[in-house]
């Protein structure tokens, strides 16, 4: 399973509808979070391991409406 966070810049007004669509549309959107700073939402992702994640982030998520820009990190282990 692989870990995927993804930073997402929204068009003015539409970062509520972005996360709404994300959390509806995609299985693999296990979390959105609204946050402050450069980015207006951060999305935790669990693709599987045979998922390519570039088509997974141009196809899927970079096509949603409303979402301009956006800056992908991988995460290696989970710590608790």
């Amino acid at each position: 399973m692989q870990t995927v966070f993804i930073m997402i810049k929204c068009e003015l007004g539409k970062a509520y509808d972005v996360a709404d669509g994300l959390v509806q549309n995609l299985e693999q959107v296990s979390e959105v979070h609204s946050i402050s700073g450069q980015y207006d939402l951060l999305v935790k992702c669990y693709l599987a391991d045979t998922d390519d994640l570039g088509h997974f982030v141009t196809e899927r998520i970079q096509t949603q409406p409303g979402i301009k820009d956006t800056f992908t990190l991988v995460g290696y282990k989970a710590f608790s």
